[in-house]
């Protein structure tokens, strides 16, 4: 699927850079102002639809060859797998190699998956090892794809609109998740399997056609980094002196692994806390995406990336699973998925554009590479403890240990930044309110004196 300006960004104008001068107003979608952006947004507008059409097919049809749930979480597994293993190597590679060409062959290649699929299973000679090796092949083609979508929106847009379009790409993904599957649905049950492949193998031809169109000269031009021994290490070093970007990577991996496990807990809730079943949990997981979508419109209208939104949004996160986990009733619980969708995303949105536009552009591939393998990664690796933890003690008690881990992380990691910005944690009255907030060392020193 971002705090604080970056200090590789280009310089603004002068007029920006005046205390005088007014800020531009953010509007929601002010990064579509910007051709190359609009058409890459388009293309992946049609290529998300695709991609979740073909996760929901690919599942059924795992699930039809072999009756097992097993063989289901395996082809999940094969597709997570070379992220895990092969994600800062993909980094490495594309800070090397020019965006637009790396993403016609990523998106070349995940769209050729998706024909043969398609071909095999028209034609009747679909096996479930063809599934397992398609996983396999797209998550190859991700642990490229992945980083050079998140590095070549900074050249599209630049660092003013940077945050903004990084929420329009998040909202670009939730509507998907909205639309994909119920169109999955729709095919499998009147046309078959294989025509949900053929429409996302096709898919493909719009992010396409939408990077060949796009005009050279209007990118934001990034030197890229030379082949050279050690550059695996220099990106990790990079990040370990790099505070700023080191901690919100740590957040979002905290919450990822423990807070993120939605389809172990939400298929628990819905059988055995409220017993309601299948319907149940789609409604849960469709609310939540609504949340997920209006958190990411939002965050393009804040146009902003600052490190307490971060830090609020997460600990916000923590405490509403908790309080959802505690809900006495199935319309209650179902209703607080709305805002934790909104605050999930925005822990999202808010580190990823933090990471990228504080990361040198030379860094950026191994840095959002590091970023995507440990956010994506987390979960499929949190997955086996919160399932043990959930069948050992219950959905409540596994939600809620989500929920803590999550709020911890989130003042753990505030506190660092506090630390590291020169910041200490203030504690007053305002106009008879407590209130509490980060102030700068010296002011606080200053009151007390």
């Amino acid at each position: 699927m971002s705090t604080g300006p970056g200090a590789d960004s280009a310089p603004a104008p002068a007029a920006h850079n005046s205390p005088s001068a007014p800020k531009p107003r953010s509007s929601m979608f002010s990064s579509l102002k910007i051709r190359n952006y609009r058409l890459f947004f388009t293309g992946q507008v049609v290529s998300n639809t695709g991609t979740w059409m073909q996760r929901i097919a690919q599942d059924w049809l795992v699930l039809s060859l072999t009756g097992s749930s097993a063989a289901v979480g395996f082809t999940t597994a094969l597709q997570f797998l070379p992220m895990l293993l092969f994600g800062l190597y993909g980094g490495v590679l594309v800070d090397r190699l020019p965006k637009r060409p790396t993403l016609l062959a990523t998106q070349t290649a995940m769209g050729l998956t998706g024909l043969a699929l398609a071909f095999l299973t028209i034609s009747g000679h679909v096996q479930v090892w063809h599934v397992y090796v398609a996983a396999f092949a797209v998550g190859l083609a991700t642990v490229i794809d992945n980083p050079a979508r998140q590095s070549f929106v900074s050249e599209m847009v630049g660092p003013d609109q940077l945050q903004n379009a990084v929420s329009l790409n998040s909202a670009n993904f939730q509507s998907a998740r909205l639309v994909g599957p119920a169109v999955a649905g729709l095919l499998i049950t009147s046309v078959g399997t294989g025509w949900a492949f053929l429409l996302n193998g096709l898919s493909f031809v719009a992010p396409i056609a939408g990077l060949l169109l796009m005009r050279s000269r209007e990118l934001n031009q990034v030197e890229r980094t030379p082949r050279g021994k050690g550059q695996l290490r220099e990106g990790l070093r990079y990040v370990a002196g790099r505070p700023d970007l080191m901690w919100p990577i740590i957040l979002v991996g905290f919450i990822g692994t423990f807070g993120f496990n939605f389809p172990v807990w939400l298929s628990a809730y819905a059988d055995d806390v409220f017993h309601a079943g299948a319907g149940a949990y789609s409604l849960f997981n469709t609310l939540m995406a609504v949340g997920s979508l209006a958190g990411a419109l939002l965050a393009a209208r804040r146009g902003t990336a600052r490190a307490r939104v971060l830090v609020a949004a997460a600990v916000a996160f923590g405490v509403l699973e908790i309080v959802a986990a505690l809900a006495p009733s199935y319309w209650l619980f179902a209703l607080l998925m709305v805002p934790i969708g909104i605050a999930g995303l925005t822990v999202n949105v808010t580190a990823n554009t933090a990471v990228q536009m504080g990361t040198d552009p030379a860094m950026r591939g191994r840095v959002m590479a590091l970023f995507m393998m440990v956010f994506m990664g987390g979960t499929p690796l949190g997955a086996p403890v919160v399932g043990w933890i959930t069948d050992a003690y219950g959905p409540r008690v596994g939600f809620a240990i989500g929920g803590v881990v999550s709020a911890l992380a989130a003042v753990t990691v505030g506190l660092a930044l506090a630390r590291v910005g020169g910041l200490r944690l203030s504690v007053g009255w305002h106009h008879g309110h407590p209130q509490v907030r980060f102030v700068p060392r010296e002011r606080v020193l200053a009151t007390a004196a």
